[in-house]
């Protein structure tokens, strides 16, 4: 084989177009990282079991299906499962190419949840598709932003001689467009999940310290005048208060944190066992499937239960960190590290919302909540991380 062709194999290990013929190689199949893809597998078991047992009482004494919602999770994980494979799989110009269609796919489906969408627990956020199923693109919207402000940063970077920081104005440019449209809905979480995005993408990106620093102090300052000047809903300013003075309406707005403690609490260390909470099988606890999913771990699985779910976020992100730091260029950089800076906040807004160190925002936990949209975006964001690891040839990752 000449110098050449040697070089194009290794630029190109699964060869050229959308998916390369040699995807499967075994070869290839090495530089896979088994140990992201088996914490990504494993959390979505703990969430499978999870999710049936925050809803089989309920359904069942709804006379409906006592399985149905495990069911269809069952249905989202197979799906979001076969996006991510391909999402691996595909040429790695094919993602840097196709990111200005993502980014304005995700605008045009903010912009249609705002028009033809339905309202949902006080958020304008999804679109009936029909058969019982609901589409959220404000979810899918993390992906497109994190592969588009990858894009222009990366692009701009490798193309032209730019000064550190002269390129985030641009960027704050592009993000304004889904973070407005997503304030509008409104869902304050996933804005805050963009805001965090858009954060570490800027930190890794060389700009200097001072992008970083005015970056947290304008968001902030945005917060402080979202309450000041009345932005906010009201049951949204509700969270925030039972947030700041939990014990100031136990039975309102401060329920759903109450109920949240009592479950994790009465669990202790071990649990008491699967499908056997109280507070779960009685339905005490609201939104316990999606929001809420780490109070059926605290009660049934206990601190040990809910410490190994922990652990296996922790080594997603550190395998994410990994992958980021031996990205083959800026681009790869830059999309592993808003893949890590999103499932890093949510996941600690989520569990810290359960446990009331954080205002309830109504953002899922990463692979285990059900819900299909959050799940496509999950193991999409997977799958760039898997893509980017399959495109480093140099030595074994640690």
């Amino acid at each position: 084989m000449s110098t050449s062709a040697v070089r194009l194999r290794r630029r190109y290990p699964f060869g050229r177009g959308i998916l390369g013929r040699g995807a499967l190689d075994r070869r290839a199949l090495g530089r896979w990282d088994w140990v992201l893809v088996a914490s990504v597998l494993a959390l979505a078991a703990f969430g499978a079991l999870l999710v049936w047992s925050a809803t089989r009482h309920r359904l069942a004494a709804a006379g409906l299906d006592p399985q149905g919602l495990l069911k269809r999770h069952l249905l989202n994980l197979s799906i979001g499962l076969a996006l991510g494979l391909v999402t691996a799989l595909a040429d790695h110009r094919t993602l840097r190419a196709y990111a200005p269609v993502a980014y304005v796919a995700c605008c045009g489906g903010l912009l249609a949840t705002l028009l033809f969408g339905t309202t949902i627990n006080g958020a304008h956020s999804w679109i009936v598709i029909g058969g019982g199923f609901q589409l959220q693109p404000s979810e899918l919207a993390k992906v497109g932003l994190v592969v588009s402000t990858a894009m222009l940063l990366g692009e701009r970077r490798d193309a032209e001689a730019v000064s550190p920081g002269s390129d985030v104005p641009l960027l704050l440019a592009l993000a304004a467009v889904p973070l407005g449209l997503v304030l509008l809905q409104p869902d304050v979480g996933t804005a805050m999940v963009l805001a965090a995005v858009i954060v570490g993408v800027v930190a890794v990106s060389g700009a200097p310290a001072r992008w970083i620093l005015g970056l947290l102090l304008a968001g902030a300052l945005t917060a402080v005048l979202a309450v000041h000047l009345g932005a906010l809903k009201d049951y949204q300013l509700e969270r925030f208060t039972s947030f700041a003075n939990p014990a100031a309406d136990t039975d309102g707005a401060g329920y759903a944190t109450r109920q949240a403690r009592i479950a994790i609490g009465s669990g202790g260390l071990l649990g008491k066992g699967l499908f056997q909470g109280g507070q779960t099988s009685g339905a005490f606890v609201p939104e316990q499937q999606t929001d809420f999913i780490f109070t059926v771990a605290g009660e049934e699985l206990g601190l040990l239960g809910g410490s190994l779910i922990i652990g296996l976020l922790g080594l997603i992100l550190w395998r994410g960190l990994s992958i980021a730091a031996r990205a083959p260029d800026l681009f790869g950089r830059l999309v592993a590290t808003g893949v890590v800076s999103w499932f890093a906040f949510q996941s600690f807004v989520n569990i810290g919302m359960t446990l009331g160190i954080m205002p309830v925002t109504g953002l899922p936990l990463p692979f285990v909540s059900y819900g299909g949209s959050a799940m496509f975006a999950n193991l999409i964001a997977v799958g760039l991380l898997l893509n980017i690891r399959l495109r480093n040839t140099g030595p074994p990752y640690p």
